[in-house]
């Protein structure tokens, strides 16, 4: 690093060279530049004679890389060695990242380079005048407090149409660190770094100092690691959406303190910041136990933590008080019987007993009537053909066997005793 730190910085520019310029660079060297211009203006680069870095294919060795943006991830321009100087490198925006490299053998002379600011044509009126850049400043301190972009417009720092470039300086407590929090981010054209950005300086606004840089559309908290935070805020015209608000909280490290209290994530901070309704450490340890810490009113535990429940159960309560009472109303009223002192044993024997008739005594009478006078004279019957066939067979026995044997076969028939089977007996009476 001590060989790297031939660097001359002026307003409008400057001039570093390779270690030994025009001697020999060291083997073994990595040196680092980054070019920082001011707010809508960008970068110049050009290279002077004698200039040699130990050519190679596509540079694998000794080179200088080139990339348009403070980071060593920012878009590659080129990377140049061998004998002949690069030609005018111009950045598109106000940054440029410059590292040069050398291997252990076959060194060279080295380059010597110039960079100079030129105005962003993309911030000038009709004419080439450029608008003047507004001068956004502010400045906080104490043990916690509120960074918010709203205060660019409330307090007028810039004019509608006009570019946002504001920086908000933080100062902590004596001897103490600062820890950020985003609370609020929004960028209207997100991941377009060069249209708007939030970044972040422990210690001053140098580009050396650069913590984070914030484009997307996530925002990380940032620990410090210096007494000094300084929040740039950059957006064109076209981005005046972009909005940030950011919480800082000073601290010390461990061990904590008695007027501090410990954050469980190497954090303490002062005691005034426990139970004030924000988050200061990093993870929510200073408010998760704020009910037992303060005794509220009853009428304060109602209304904040209680209100909601007994507002739920005593509603449930009075519906059902409702349906009950509607429920009644509408029910029919049941009929009540008086009793009586005497009870009737016939009547009440009458109505469940069923009469008993007797459906077929009055036929079975007559049928009974009516067969005993048919057996009579059939009885009568009998009685007047016993007579008659004695006196014929008298008649037939004096009078000799001319009978013819049709007539002795009527004879026979006549005197043949029908028989008689009263079947018609009187029928048992039915139960």
């Amino acid at each position: 690093p001590t060989q790297c730190d031939n660097w001359v910085r002026t307003s409008n520019g400057g001039h570093f060279a390779s270690p030994n310029y025009p001697n020999t660079y060291p083997p073994n060297q990595e040196c680092i530049y980054i070019l920082e211009a001011a707010p809508r203006q960008r970068i110049e680069l050009t290279f002077d004679e004698p200039y040699y870095i130990e050519p190679s294919f596509e540079c694998r060795f000794d080179h200088l890389e080139v990339r348009d943006g403070p980071f060593g991830f920012s878009p590659l321009i080129n990377r140049y060695c061998g004998l002949k100087s690069p030609a005018l490198i111009r950045s598109t925006g106000r940054f440029m990242w410059i590292k040069f490299t050398s291997d252990e053998e076959l060194e060279g002379k080295g380059f010597q380079a110039k960079y100079s600011f030129i105005p962003d044509p993309d911030f000038t009126y009709l004419g080439g005048i450029l608008n003047p850049i507004p001068d956004c400043q502010f400045e906080l301190s104490g043990a916690d407090g509120i960074v918010r972009s709203s205060q660019v417009e409330q307090e007028g720092k810039t004019k509608p149409g006009q570019a946002v470039d504001c920086i908000w300086t933080i100062k902590a407590t004596p001897n103490a660190k600062i820890y950020m929090r985003f609370l609020d981010y929004q960028m209207e054209h997100s991941n377009e770094c060069k249209r708007n950005f939030v970044a972040v300086y422990d210690g001053s606004s140098s580009i050396e100092n650069l913590k984070a840089k914030f484009c997307s559309t996530v925002a990380n908290d940032v620990m410090l690691q210096t007494g000094t935070g300084v929040v740039r805020m950059w957006a064109d015209e076209g981005s005046r959406l972009s909005r940030f608000r950011m919480l800082f909280t000073s601290f010390v490290d461990p061990p904590c303190s008695g007027n501090t209290y410990f954050c469980h994530s190497n954090m303490c901070i002062n005691n005034s910041l426990v139970c004030n309704g924000i988050q200061n450490c990093a993870y929510p340890w200073d408010e998760n136990h704020c009910r037992e810490k303060k005794r509220n009113g009853l009428f304060e535990q109602i209304t904040r933590t209680h209100g909601t429940i007994i507002g739920i159960t005593s509603g449930i309560v009075l519906v059902l008080l409702i349906i009950s009472i509607l429920v009644q109303v509408k029910q029919p009223r049941k009929k009540v019987m008086a009793c009586k002192s005497a009870f009737n044993k016939t009547g009440f024997q009458e109505v469940f007993d069923p009469p008993h008739y007797e459906l077929f005594s009055l036929r079975d009478k007559e049928i009974s009537a009516d067969l005993a006078d048919l057996s009579e004279e059939l009885e009568n019957y009998q009685k007047m053909r016993r007579p008659s066939t004695a006196s014929r067979c008298i008649h037939d026995h004096h009078c000799g066997s001319q009978a013819s044997n049709v007539k002795q076969s009527r004879t026979n028939l006549s005197s043949m005793e029908l028989p008689f089977r009263n079947d018609f007996a009187q029928p048992q009476p039915m139960k």
